[in-house]
């Protein structure tokens, strides 16, 4: 088993349960993990033995420009869409940041973290 991750992708988005955060958006950042079999990959040298990370951040941008409320959802999608898409993927973690948050104090982000686990049928 391995991991890869892409940390800090920066996303200017839409997200939040406040009007003006719908017409201003604001500065979001995506942290993802993912496990997986990289035992092939390193041995063959070739993209197709791999997650892509292309693909990976492809998910991610795409779906924080579909604009929710909660971060939750936004990081519910990505979860559901990696897996999905990626089939060789095991294990899942996503923590989404919302950069200076507009809840009436001095707060550099707020964070979610949502992990998920595929179970194989054996």
């Amino acid at each position: 088993m391995g991991t890869i991750r892409l940390k800090n992708i920066r996303t200017y988005s839409y997200h939040g349960c406040l009007i003006e955060e719908g017409k201003i958006g604001s500065d979001y950042s995506v942290d993802l993990e993912i496990k997986t079999n990289l035992k092939h990959s390193s041995e063959s040298d070739n993209l197709k033995d791999t997650v892509d990370y292309v693909h990976l951040n492809t998910i991610v941008v795409e779906e924080m420009a579909i604009r929710s409320n909660l971060l939750e959802h936004v990081a519910k999608r990505i979860i559901d869409r990696a897996l999905a898409e990626l089939e060789t993927v095991s294990k899942i973690k996503v923590g989404v940041s919302k950069i200076n948050p507009p809840i009436g104090g001095d707060v550099e982000a707020v964070t979610i973290e949502m992990e998920e686990e595929r179970f194989y049928n054996l």
